[in-house]
C-alpha cells in the first residue's frame, strides 16, 4: 500500500468507527469491540505511516479548494506524525479505559460517548497532517464542537454550565483571534501552506508587515488557539472537568490540548520560522507570558482539594511549557516543546487514568479522604507516583528529557528568568503531586464505623480500568529509555533552519 493510500486510510478510519458505533449502539459488548478493533487498526496504520515518514517520505493528499486559496488538503511531516502516533496509540488504552469506566458507572448516552470520541481522534489526526492553516483551523473547529457533547455528556445544570465555558471560550477565541490572524497571513504571504523555515520572512523583507505587526499576529495566533490555555484564555479547560473521567484524559492527553500546543509550535516552525523568531525577538513576550502560565497555574494547583482540579491546573501549567519552547524557538526548545507533546500526554493521561480508577472503587474525588487507599488500590497509586515522577521531571520519567531541552533553551538565550521559571514549576509540581501518593501509602486509614470490622483488603477498579493505567504508567518510563529516538525524529525540524 502506498504512502498516500495508508494517510487517507488512517483519515477515515475514526469515521467508520463513528458510523459503526452508532449502527451496533443496541450491542454494548460488539459496539465496543468494534470500537476497539478500529482503535488497533487505525494505529497499525499509523505505525507503517511513520516508517515512511521518519525515512525522509512526506505523503500528501489534496481534496480541493472550498475558494481560491483555501484547500483542505494533508500532507505529514515528523512532528505530526509523532502526534499521530501519540494520538491514535493512547486511543487504543483509552478505549479500554472507558468501558471498564462507563459500565463500573452505569453511565447513560454510552453510543454518543463512543461516537464522539471517535470524531474526536478524527480531528486531531486531521489537525496532526493538515497542509495549511485552513486545514488545521477546520480540524480545530471539529474537535470543538466533537467534544462538546462529551464535556455536557451528564445533562446536568453543572455539565450544561461548563459546556457553555467550554463552547464560548473557544469558539470566541478561534472566531476573533485565530481566524483574524489567518487571514492576515493570507493577505501578507500570499499562500497559507506550512512550510519549514516559514512563509513570512519574505513579506517582512517586502514591508508587507513590520516586526511589532509580526509580534500582533503571533498574539492572534497563540490566543487564538484557545485549546493552548495559555492565561487569561483557561478557564474552559477547569470547566470542562464536569465531564466523565475519560473524557478528562482525552481532554488532557490524546486530543484536545494536544491539538492546542500542536497547532502553537506547527505556526511557530511553519509560519513563523525559528530563524525569523529568534532574530527579531518577537516571540520573547510570548515566553514570559507562558512562564507567568505555568508559575501560575502550579500555585493555584496546589490550592485544590479537588483531584481533578489539581489535575486540571496541572495540565494548564504542562501545556505552557510547550508554548514556551514555540516562543523561545531555539532549536533545543523546539525539540523540547515536541517532546513534552509525548512525554506530557502519557503522563498526565495516566494520571486522570487513576483519578478515574479511584472514583469507580471507592467514589472519592478530593485529595483529604484518600489516605490510606493505597493499601486498598496499590497498582493505581504506584502507577499515580510513576507519572508523578514524569511530570515533574524525574528520571525514571520520559518527562525529564522534554523538560531538559526546554531549560537549555533558556540558557541559549540567556533568558535566566525563564530558567527559573521552569525550575521553580517543577518544584510545585512535587508540591501538589508528590503528597497524593504519600498519603495514600503512608497516611493511616480513616477508621470505619463499625470498630469490629474487620480492615478493607485490595479493591482495585474493574481491571479494564487497572490494565490501562499500568501500560501507561510502563510508557512513561519507557519514553526515559528512548527519548533519543523521539529527538531523531524532530531533529529534521531545526537543522534546516
Amino acid at each position: 500500500m502506498t504512502p498516500e493510500n495508508l494517510l487517507i486510510l488512517a483519515m477515515g478510519l475514526p469515521l467508520i468507527g463513528v458510523g459503526l458505533v452508532f449502527l451496533l449502539g443496541k450491542l454494548p459488548n460488539v459496539r465496543e469491540a468494534a470500537s476497539l478493533t478500529i482503535a488497533i487498526a487505525l494505529f497499525g496504520i499509523t505505525c507503517l505511516l511513520a516508517s515512511h515518514v521518519f525515512a525522509g517520505g512526506r505523503p500528501e493528499w489534496h481534496i480541493g479548494e472550498m475558494i481560491p486559496g483555501f484547500e483542505i488538503a494533508f500532507a505529514v511531516e515528523p512532528l505530526g506524525m509523532l502526534f499521530a502516533l501519540v494520538a491514535s496509540g493512547l486511543w487504543i488504552l483509552t478505549t479500554v479505559y472507558a468501558a471498564g469506566y462507563m459500565r463500573g458507572n452505569h453511565e447513560s448516552h454510552q453510543t454518543r460517548f463512543f461516537a464522539c470520541f471517535a470524531a474526536a481522534i478524527f480531528a486531531a489526526l486531521a489537525a496532526a497532517f493538515s497542509a495549511n492553516l485552513f486545514t488545521l483551523f477546520v480540524a480545530y473547529e471539529i474537535m470543538t464542537i466533537s467534544t462538546y457533547p462529551l464535556v455536557t455528556h451528564h445533562g446536568t445544570r453543572e455539565a450544561r454550565n461548563g459546556g457553555r465555558v467550554y463552547l464560548g471560550i473557544l469558539l470566541s477565541t478561534s472566531v476573533a483571534f485565530f481566524m483574524f490572524a489567518i487571514a492576515w497571513t493570507s493577505n501578507i504571504a500570499g499562500t497559507l501552506d506550512f512550510r519549514l523555515g516559514g512563509i513570512l520572512a519574505e513579506p517582512l523583507a517586502d514591508g508587507k508587515i513590520t516586526e511589532t505587526q509580526l509580534g500582533v499576529l503571533l498574539g492572534l495566533f497563540a490566543f487564538g488557539i484557545g485549546k493552548a490555555a495559555l492565561m487569561p484564555f483557561h478557564r474552559w479547560l477547569p470547566a470542562a472537568m464536569v465531564a466523565p473521567t475519560p473524557v478528562s484524559a482525552l481532554l488532557h492527553a490524546v486530543a484536545v490540548v494536544k491539538v492546542g500546543v500542536f497547532s502553537v509550535l506547527k505556526v511557530a516552525v511553519f509560519i513563523f520560522g525559528i530563524d525569523l523568531l529568534r532574530t527579531t525577538g518577537v516571540s520573547i513576550w510570548l515566553a514570559y507570558v507562558a512562564a507567568g502560565t505555568l508559575v501560575t497555574a502550579s500555585l493555584v494547583a496546589m490550592t485544590k482539594d479537588s483531584l481533578k482540579a489539581r489535575l486540571a491546573y496541572s495540565t494548564i501549567s504542562q501545556l505552557a511549557y510547550i508554548s514556551l519552547g514555540a516562543a523561545l524557538a531555539t532549536p533545543a526548545s523546539v525539540i523540547g516543546g515536541g517532546m513534552h507533546i509525548a512525554m506530557h500526554a502519557v503522563g498526565k493521561i495516566t494520571l486522570f487514568f487513576c483519578a478515574g480508577a479511584i472514583y469507580v472503587a471507592t467514589h472519592k474525588k478530593n485529595i483529604s479522604e484518600m489516605q490510606g487507599l493505597g493499601r486498598q488500590m496499590p497498582f493505581t497509586f504506584a502507577a499515580f507516583l510513576i507519572a508523578s515522577l514524569s511530570i515533574i521531571g524525574l528520571p525514571p520519567g520520559g518527562g525529564v528529557w522534554s523538560k531538559w531541552f526546554l531549560a537549555v533553551g533558556t540558557v541559549e538565550t540567556q533568558h535566566y528568568l525563564l530558567t527559573a521559571a521552569l525550575m521553580v514549576s517543577s518544584l510545585l509540581n512535587i508540591a501538589y503531586l508528590i503528597p497524593i501518593p504519600i498519603r495514600a501509602f503512608m497516611a493511616p486509614q480513616e477508621t470505619t464505623a463499625d470498630p469490629h470490622a474487620a480492615p478493607a483488603g485490595i479493591q482495585e477498579a474493574p481491571w479494564m480500568c487497572v490494565v490501562p493505567l499500568c501500560l501507561t504508567a510502563a510508557l512513561s518510563i519507557v519514553l526515559f529509555f528512548t527519548a533519543g529516538s523521539i529527538y531523531e525524529v524532530l531533529l529534521p525540524l531545526v537543522s534546516s533552519q
